[in-house]
């Protein structure tokens, strides 16, 4: 046990189902028991094989149709500012739930493979809150929104964010260098996963609540659309919650079939509708701005 338990993750993967934790262990094992906590087992295959979180899978399903259509409708928001840039979070936000289904949601996986989709799970998600806050700087018109140049610093950015993650994800997964292998003696410490996964995307996230509140009630000069990103906010917290908290107690409950897992792709799905709904709502209507000169695209 060190002295301090920043970069540790064992307590975080005994009591979550986090995709992180598939890059520590054999992963082909019902989720947390490696870390001692209670196996997440769903539905049992036969020969040791497990469907852990059929519920996971369904709602990571449903929430890439719901991408899918929301990508649709932002194509016909012809007049909205950061269209371009809300569909590139919004593919994102794909990514993450296509590898949800084989990390999270547990679909049996030969343990390389598994290893594999947990790397690009891990990589999404930094690239993905990276996206979502250099979308709450399109409102400012720092670049002209839609432009080669404010698509290709999203796109650039993202992938770098995305490439870095995932290769440092598979190196820690494989042990190809040693540089990024995992202390399993010292609770699972791993430094630079533990920046990348929990601390970097709580940052992006708390940087893009404080610039959009700014837009919306200092530049706007408005508080209904701050209903919306308030709902998001809550929505998503409550997953993490249900996560990070609530999870091993229904886990224990329910002797291993369902955990916070599930919750937390219901809850966080719900969070990005009611992103789209708050974007869609400060991008078209028709804001009164106590600015002389309107910003572009919000007058």
């Amino acid at each position: 046990m060190g002295s301090t338990q920043f970069g540790n993750f064992n307590d975080f993967c005994r009591d979550s189902t986090l995709p992180v934790c598939n890059l520590f262990v054999a992963s082909n094992q019902p989720p947390n028991r490696a870390y001692e906590g209670c196996a997440l087992t769903g539905i049992g295959l036969g020969d040791g094989r497990y469907l852990a979180n059929l519920g996971s899978i369904l709602l990571a399903f449903i929430a890439i149709l719901t991408s899918l259509f929301l990508i649709w409708r932002s194509d016909r928001k012809q007049a909205a500012v950061g269209r371009r840039e809300m569909q590139i979070f919004l593919f994102g936000f794909i990514v993450i739930e296509i590898a949800e289904i084989f990390t999270v949601g547990g679909f049996p996986l030969r343990d390389d493979v598994r290893k594999g989709f947990s790397a690009v799970h891990v990589a999404a998600i930094a690239a993905t809150c990276w996206i979502l806050f250099l979308n709450a700087l399109v409102g400012f018109q720092f670049l002209d929104d839609g432009t080669p140049a404010s698509i290709g610093l999203f796109l650039i950015s993202g992938v770098i964010i995305f490439v870095g993650t995932g290769y440092i994800a598979l190196d820690t997964a494989f042990e190809w260098t040693g540089e990024f292998a995992t202390d399993a003696e010292n609770d699972y410490r791993n430094i630079a996963l533990y920046v990348l996964y929990q601390l970097f995307p709580l940052v992006c996230l708390f940087a893009f609540f404080v610039l959009e509140t700014f837009l919306v009630v200092r530049i706007l000069g408005e508080f209904r659309p701050m209903l919306y990103l308030a709902a998001a906010t809550i929505l998503f917290a409550i997953g993490q919650i249900f996560n990070y908290v609530i999870s091993t107690h229904l886990c224990q409950a329910t002797d291993g079939k369902i955990n916070g897992a599930l919750f937390e792709t219901l809850f966080t799905l719900i969070s990005v509708v009611t992103l789209w709904f708050f974007w869609s709502s400060i991008t078209e209507d028709d804001w009164p701005t106590p600015m002389s000169q309107p910003m572009p695209g919000y007058n």
